[in-house]
């Protein structure tokens, strides 16, 4: 049978009581963790402190980490035990992905920003050139008639 490779997205929080640096060094666990087992890392977000909905273990905050990832479906098991045993993950959840995911990291999302920007102006000064286009063409039609309403009275008999 093929080895299926299937995308996966997994989301923990980790216990910051104990610290900053304890918090820093289970991610960086459990990232590397993923990243010696799964075929492949497509990225890491970390989410930082934040607020609970509702405490954890009497515990009010948490580190937020999603990695994105390609693994076995057996390394989804092995990995959720890992989360189970560490006594610093207070939740963990692992979901497999419909699509195939891409890395959106800071710096693509700038450039996609960047050339978003850049065509919203270039379609801005299209329509204002053509708006000053037609501004100049409508100014000639009236000064044409202008000059007919100024000709007409002067060839006028009466």
């Amino acid at each position: 049978m093929e080895n299926a490779i299937n995308s996966y997205e997994t989301l923990f929080i980790t216990d910051i009581s104990a610290g900053e640096e304890a918090a820093k060094a289970t991610i960086d666990k459990f990232t590397a963790l993923i990243s010696a087992n799964a075929a492949e890392v497509i990225e890491v977000s970390e989410w930082g402190k934040k607020r609970l909905a509702y405490p954890i273990n009497d515990k009010p905050e948490g580190a937020y980490t999603v990695v994105t990832f390609k693994a076995a479906p057996s390394f989804i098991s092995e990995l959720e035990r890992l989360f189970n045993i560490d006594e610093t993950v207070m939740r963990s959840l692992t979901i497999k992905l419909d699509f195939e995911p891409v890395a959106k990291s800071a710096a693509k999302i700038g450039e996609a920003l960047k050339e978003a920007e850049a065509e919203e102006n270039a379609e801005a000064e299209a329509e204002n050139a053509e708006s000053s286009v037609a501004a100049d063409a409508g100014e000639v039609e009236n000064a044409d008639d202008a000059k007919a309403e100024d000709v007409a009275p002067a060839s006028d008999p009466e």
